[in-house]
């Protein structure tokens, strides 16, 4: 594993020395380590002007990957969105976090079966923490056949399953029981996301929020970039009710989703799921043409 940030420029160190201090004051981390393109050294930072004369912003994010001793403590109490806002509030951080959180077991029980996604952190990533108190492992290499087993396996598993919910929703609906309907959508948009990850990294994001997700997943396919477009307030206003049916559906007695708002997001992701489809199949091909 790496440890220079000497490819950045100042300001980016700057901005990360700042929020590993804020990460170490706040939880006893044993590892903070910096994966993704600010590690890789292809990190973005575009703005334009389209041809509707709006200006557009893409920034990448600062992928972090938190390793702790003990995960439920941290997950219980809400760390990683309160880490986010803190940052965000006082060091002067104007790059969104990305931020991961798993057991020193989790990631050392990874490394060790060669899951490529913890795999490629600890040749490519960045050390910004250490406590010493603990080692990772050398990583062990998947060779082609054993990435197409697992790609054709998680795919069958949770397309299936994100296909399941999908009916589950067409019943909510032909019910008019619209709140149960809107949480089956929900999972199925979750899954599909998850089927995605899961095919191309092998690696399932402990995550429920769609739009984390969705970022997440348009980093490893431009395809599945705007199936939920927020151009316009009401396009947000409709994706929000999809985000928060995972609780509100459930136990917010005044969430609220119409017939007709539930139509419309459906039709997204029918989208999604034929995108999540085609850009899998298409992944896994690309193993196999590697035999």
């Amino acid at each position: 594993m790496k440890k220079s940030l000497s490819h950045l420029p100042k300001y980016k160190r700057d901005e990360l020395r700042a929020v590993t201090g804020i990460i170490s004051e706040m939880i006893d981390a044993e590892f903070i380590i910096l994966f993704g393109s600010y590690a890789r050294g292809d990190w973005v930072e575009d703005r334009y002007i389209g041809d509707d004369n709006i200006l557009y912003e893409y920034q990448s994010d600062y992928d972090l990957l938190l390793v702790v001793k003990d995960l439920p403590k941290y997950e219980y109490k809400g760390y990683r969105k309160r880490i986010k806002r803190k940052a965000l509030r006082t060091a002067d951080c104007d790059t969104r976090l990305s931020i991961i959180m798993h057991s020193v077991d989790e990631v050392k029980a990874a490394i060790k079966r060669g899951n490529y996604f913890f795999c490629d952190i600890k040749k490519e990533g960045i050390l910004l923490h250490s406590s010493g108190r603990f080692r990772l492992p050398a990583v062990k290499e998947l060779n082609m056949k054993q990435r197409l087993d697992n790609g054709q396996r998680d795919f069958r598993n949770w397309f299936e399953s994100a296909n399941d919910f999908f009916k589950y929703f067409q019943y909510g609906m032909n019910d008019k029981s619209y709140k149960t309907a809107a949480f089956q959508l929900h999972q199925a948009t979750e899954r599909f996301y998850h089927t995605v990850s899961l095919v191309f990294t092998g690696y399932k994001p402990k995550l429920h929020d769609l739009d984390e997700l969705g970022i997440k997943v348009n980093r490893l396919s431009h395809e599945f970039k705007g199936i939920f477009p927020q151009n316009t307030d009401e396009e947000k206003r409709l994706f929000k009710l999809l985000r928060q049916a995972y609780v509100g559906a459930r136990y917010d007695m005044n969430y609220k989703i119409t017939k007709e708002e539930l139509e419309y997001l459906a039709g997204q992701v029918k989208l999604l799921q034929e995108i999540t489809e085609k850009v899998c199949k298409e992944k896994i091909k690309s193993f196999e043409a590697c035999l």
